[in-house]
């Protein structure tokens, strides 16, 4: 039904919602924005701290908390793009899933290496890491098809 043929309690019950949707969507986003403060300052201080001990530790610190911050950054869009749009993307979360995934790789990899020779740890985080390159690959074909997708003509019903 056509919004100007709804009754006028419908049409104010709608707007109400509406508004009701964009504080929420304003307050995730305003956590999101003090969290990407919060994880560039706390980048600073790892880049500081492996400038002065030149450390493998603080150069994983470092990139972990850049993945993290890419993580909410990606989430901010993912956010804007709602409000914008009025509707959910998936693209954004897919490239947080991705993110995501690499950043566990990443710090496996590091775990993987200095328990390399152990047994079944170094075992189980070699196959955590294949389970998430899987889910990588998984992931990036997800996104190359939705995009695939969008490009095409819309149906028409």
């Amino acid at each position: 039904m056509p919004e100007d043929e709804q009754p006028a309690y419908a049409r104010f019950g709608n707007r109400l919602l509406v508004i009701c949707e964009d504080v929420v969507y304003v307050g995730i986003a305003v956590a999101l924005v003090v969290t990407a403060g919060i994880l560039l300052v706390a980048a600073g201080e790892h880049v500081v701290t492996l400038v002065g001990q030149r450390s493998q530790d603080a150069a994983i610190e470092v990139l972990d908390a850049l993945l993290l911050l890419f993580i909410v950054v990606e989430l901010l869009y993912a956010v804007r793009t709602t409000v914008a749009e009025r509707r959910l993307v998936a693209e954004p979360f897919l490239l947080v899933g991705i993110i995501a995934a690499v950043k566990e790789i990443v710090v496996l990899a590091v775990k993987a290496a200095e328990d390399a020779g152990k047994g079944s740890v170094f075992t189980d985080q070699i196959l955590e890491v294949g389970v998430l390159g899987g889910l990588v690959l998984a992931l990036g074909l997800t996104a190359w098809l939705l995009r695939l997708k969008e490009r095409e003509p819309e149906e028409a019903a």
